[in-house]
């Protein structure tokens, strides 16, 4: 009987006639793989803390610190040790406001570790351009007069606009190789090459945080970045869960506005809008792996009810094989110390 397939239990004497588990023996196995990590895959966020003059850890986020200024340039060169290439710089400053004024400081924490960071090594560094570690209220943008626990729409836009160009623009100035906005205001992306281009940094490129939900995923890292809102939430700038169809119209609208990557965050529970935005723009495509997808696998591990190796591994490879041409995670340089040891073995 020929076929593919066989319908039935097999008969005496009958066989099947496509056999999968021929590939999967060792030797041929990794031969035919047919999606690939590498070090080079990934970013490494650092967290670079301007209150501190110490390594702090992050209790969410076991294995990650804050790093004080004076020691960014030493955490990178630890990133840059496991093969990983790029880091996203996130800052916490010394002093909040209600505009968020120390984003684009020229003494601000981000600029001031960026300067060392491209001063003293070959790292690719990625600004993350956002307004809620700056301002006291813990906003991704300005505020409208008398805005208040339950308001709605309390983020004004536009206004947030002109800051996002002042925050790019002083970026790339202290030597920002990527700007990537993730505050999900409409029209940030062309706002921000506005500014840049009017400032004469036209070869730098945007990676936008093209779309990016409301998620109970990052609870860690508003732990670890200090960017809490102190009311209200943020459902009326980032985009609803149920939502795939939008997705497209964002990623498409910052496409149109000039951006050069575009980003899916999270990723795990939006690996179908990972695939999505794949296949519908000639862009490279990258997706964040956050901190609460993290945690979980870190915790389930500590409690030992599973690898945690094993299934950061198999988490990044289901994001890559999805779509993402880049990973942003916080597993970059244990999964990238474990595929260099294997290469070496």
């Amino acid at each position: 009987m020929g076929g593919a397939f066989l319908l039935g239990p097999l008969t005496p004497g009958m066989h099947p006639t496509d056999r999968p588990r021929r590939l999967r023996a060792d030797g041929i196995r990794g031969m035919v793989s047919e999606t690939t990590l590498e070090p080079s895959d990934f970013i490494a966020p650092v967290f670079v803390d301007a209150t501190t003059e110490e390594r702090v850890e992050i209790e969410s986020m076991p294995g990650h610190e804050r790093v004080p200024v004076s020691e960014a340039v030493d955490r990178v060169e630890e990133v840059l040790a496991t093969g990983v290439e790029s880091v996203m710089l996130f800052g916490i400053p010394e002093s909040k406001d209600a505009e968020g004024s120390r984003a684009w400081a020229e003494d601000g924490v981000v600029q001031r570790a960026t300067r060392a960071i491209t001063r003293e090594t070959d790292a690719y560094v990625i600004a993350d351009l956002c307004l809620c570690e700056y301002t006291e209220h813990g906003h991704c943008g300005h505020l409208a007069e008398g805005a208040h626990e339950g308001d709605g729409l309390t983020v004004k836009n536009d206004a947030t606009l002109d800051a996002y160009g002042n925050i790019a623009v002083s970026q790339a100035e202290a030597g920002a190789d990527m700007i990537a906005p993730s505050g999900m205001m409409d029209g940030q992306v062309g706002a921000i090459r506005e500014a840049l281009d009017g400032a004469g940094f036209e070869e730098t490129p945007i990676m936008s945080y093209a779309a990016k939900y409301e998620s109970a995923f990052y609870g860690p890292f508003r732990d670890a970045a200090d960017g809490a809102p102190a009311f209200g939430d943020r459902r009326h700038y980032q985009m609803d869960p149920a939502n795939s169809r939008e997705a497209l119209r964002e990623v498409r609208l910052d496409v149109e506005q000039g951006a050069d990557a575009l980003m899916v965050k999270p990723a795990l529970p939006y690996l179908d809008i990972v695939k999505s935005v794949r296949e519908s723009f000639d862009r490279p495509v990258a997706a964040y792996n956050v901190s609460g997808e993290y945690a979980m696998i870190e915790a389930a591990g500590e409690k030992g009810w599973l690898d945690p190796e094993a299934a950061a591994r198999e988490s990044l490879l289901s994001i890559k094989r999805a779509g993402a041409d880049l990973i942003l995670t916080y597993f970059a340089e244990s999964v990238a110390e474990e595929l260099s040891a294997g290469r070496r073995t």
